[in-house]
């Protein structure tokens, strides 16, 4: 049914906006349960950090002002920042009393730190964005209209315009898709990354899950919630540099690949079956020739098959070696994140004159 509008939501006490005026704002423990989380891992990202505030604010106050939603969090997870991060998040809490920062011990990757934000997020409806502002955040309340209208768990960000990456990106990207797509059972929507909104009952199952190393982009599609999709134009980073360089990517990549198909291990064993085949018939032309009184090469045709056959075995070993590492890595248990802090239990600031 429709959403309440927000001056209706607001329990006894709870602070009331006014534009122009002064309030009292109230830790985020004193709020009223927030309608919609939104997750954003952040690693370094002093550069753009105030941008991503004076751009997301407005945004998200207007969807409380039109009854969108009846309240809102900021999910801040500090991904280990070695720089100003941490003190410009703090700063930024003092003014902007919906921002929750979830402070990491150690820089535990992109992924893990989006997990640790699902795990503590406290939405109805949860929204993981990038801080870089590559993803519009003005693309959120689209997210939120079309998961209440049309009943969907899941709300898709889909890049229709990457003209702003590089070449090698965006052929890169294009590859990765469709060959993930061709490897694994996952209808994963081309062209969407880690900006989506969630339902809580999508976010619940995210979090139930046990499996390490995950790539949210295939794990979410992977549990079949109904979706849609919502088209955006990706921009350039606003400030700051990439977080994922090659090496990350390539990882990311593995992970995804061995995570959600079973391809490579079938690859091994065509492979298998294909060297058996291969040796067999070589035993029967030997048999043959030697019946016919042939005389074989020796050591030429010796070497090409022994060679051949250690190169199919070490790269059959070398997948197997991936999965086994999974399973050694879910067998040990050991968490991918530590929290080492988490802002919502904090004394209440100093009052503060909302702008």
């Amino acid at each position: 049914g429709p959403f309440p509008h927000p001056l209706h939501a607001r329990t006894p006490g709870s602070w009331l906006i006014h534009r122009g005026g002064s309030a009292r704002a109230p830790t985020l423990s004193a709020m009223p349960s927030p309608h919609l989380s939104i997750v954003i891992p952040m690693f370094n990202e002093e550069a753009v950090l105030p941008l991503l505030a004076d751009r997301l604010r407005p945004l998200a106050d207007a969807m409380v002002d039109d009854g969108v939603c009846a309240a809102y969090e900021i999910v801040a997870v500090d991904d280990g920042s070695t720089d100003a991060t941490p003190v410009l998040l703090q700063r930024l809490r003092r003014t902007w009393p919906e921002v929750r920062v979830l402070r990491l011990r150690a820089n535990a990757g992109h992924q893990a730190a989006i997990s640790a934000g699902l795990a503590r997020a406290r939405g109805d409806y949860v929204v993981t964005l990038d801080a870089d502002l590559q993803d519009p955040p003005e693309v959120i309340r689209e997210m939120l209209t079309i998961a209440r209208t049309e009943g969907v768990d899941v709300v898709y960000g889909v890049r229709t315009d990457r003209t702003t990456d590089s070449a090698f990106k965006r052929w890169s990207a294009r590859t990765f898709y469709r060959a993930q797509r061709a490897l694994s059972s996952v209808d994963t929507p081309l062209d969407a990354g880690d900006y989506r909104l969630m339902s809580r009952a999508t976010v619940d199952a995210v979090n139930a899950l046990p499996e390490h190393h995950r790539v949210l982009r295939f794990v979410v599609p992977a549990l079949g919630f109904p979706s849609a999709t919502v088209g955006y134009r990706r921009a350039e980073r606003a400030a700051g540099e990439s977080k994922y360089p090659l090496a990350r990517m390539l990882k990311l990549s593995v992970d995804s690949v061995t995570g959600f198909s079973l391809t490579p291990l079938r690859f091994a064993t065509w492979l298998g079956l294909i060297g058996g085949l291969a040796a067999l018939a070589i035993l029967v032309f030997a048999l043959g020739s030697r019946l016919a009184g042939h005389t074989l090469p020796g050591w030429t045709s010796t070497v090409v098959i022994v060679s051949a056959v250690g190169a199919v075995q070490l790269l059959a070993l070398g997948i197997l070696g991936e999965y086994v590492g999974r399973m050694y890595a879910a067998m040990q248990g050991r968490p991918t994140y530590f929290v080492a802090h988490d802002s919502l239990g904090e004394p209440e600031q100093p009052p503060q004159d909302r702008v």
